[in-house]
């Protein structure tokens, strides 16, 4: 097996080999320009490394993988649509760069696009591929949906609130590992429980990156911190804080969360000071720790040989060791 770093390289090799440019420059320019604003490429690297755990070349894997980072872009350029984003990984957005209409219509095309990669397999693996595929592009859109709903409502519960990032976020990196073992021929089981894998370390990630926009490094975090309480986004700390306060304390955090002042600072700065307080803090660090415990627990039942469940471990240790 290679190292993260090495199946980054072999992907963006792939990826610059693909032919996406050609007429009409203005539906596949958006696309090509998306695809190549940069970002950590770590779903389709789970993709690759999935497809080794099970002894099978990584190589075999490279069109899915393509295909999940194309599916991956179309959904930020049409989130961005939505949440009418200015800037994208530091650079405009393709639907400000072009047009609303463009966004709308480069998007569309590479869902299709997306479809089209896993025509490169025989038809049983293209058949699992595409089922997964469906349902997992289905759900992003569910999670997306349930997203957008929470903005309007003050009785989000944790149960509501894990389902939505489950969907939004965490079954694409499920998918991603399932495609691996499903391009590999690994048992049925096998290709459940690294979905299990993926899955619950997708929610601890998403997790932990609601608490680094809270309490992370502004100088290596990456974008601005306490972006969630400036947008007044009913995250889990959020949640927990509400579940813990006192109902004085309710009162004031429901308040925090209704104004938008002209300097947010100090708004910024009672919001955590609430979340410590009340023990939210600690509280989602738990559950990180826990989804990513959960996660390993399926190593455990897993069909490979233990230097693969190590490096799987070892991956998702890293992740939850970041503060970007």
């Amino acid at each position: 097996m290679h190292s993260i770093a090495v199946y980054q390289e072999h992907f963006l090799a792939h990826l610059e080999n693909q032919k996406i440019l050609k007429e009409p420059k203005n539906l596949y320019e958006p696309i090509d320009y998306i695809l190549r604003l940069g970002g950590k490429r770590m779903r389709p690297v789970l993709t690759l490394m999935a497809t080794e755990v099970f002894d099978v070349d990584y190589k075999k894997a490279l069109p899915a993988a393509t295909a999940i980072e194309v599916f991956h872009n179309f959904s930020l350029v049409h989130d961005d649509i939505m949440d009418d984003a200015p800037l994208r990984r530091g650079k405009e957005t393709v639907h400000e760069k072009w047009n609303l209409n463009t966004g709308i219509l480069s998007g569309d095309a590479m869902l299709i696009l997306a479809y089209q990669y896993f025509e490169k397999y025989e038809p049983t693996i293209f058949r699992d591929l595409a089922k997964l595929f469906s349902k997992t592009a289905l759900e992003v859109c569910e999670g997306q949906q349930y997203d957008v709903d929470f903005e309007t409502r003050d009785d989000v519960t944790i149960p509501e609130y894990l389902k939505m990032i489950e969907y939004k976020t965490a079954v694409l990196v499920g998918a991603a590992m399932k495609m691996g073992a499903i391009i590999a021929e690994t048992s049925e089981e096998n290709a459940n429980l690294i979905y299990d894998f993926g899955l619950n370390l997708g929610i601890a990630f998403q997790l932990q990156d609601d608490y680094l926009d809270c309490f992370g490094n502004p100088e290596t975090f990456g974008k601005q911190v306490g972006g969630d309480i400036i947008e007044n986004k009913k995250t889990y700390l959020y949640l927990k804080a509400m579940e813990f306060a006192k109902p004085e304390e309710r009162e004031q955090l429901l308040h925090l969360y209704s104004i938008q002042p002209n300097d947010n600072s100090e708004k910024v700065e009672s919001v955590k000071d609430f979340f410590n307080q009340t023990g939210a803090s600690n509280a989602t660090k738990k559950a990180i720790e826990d989804f990513t415990m959960k996660a390993f627990d399926t190593l455990n039942k897993m069909q490979i040989t233990e230097d693969k469940k190590m490096v799987l471990k070892a991956f998702g240790e890293k992740l939850m060791k970041r503060d970007v």
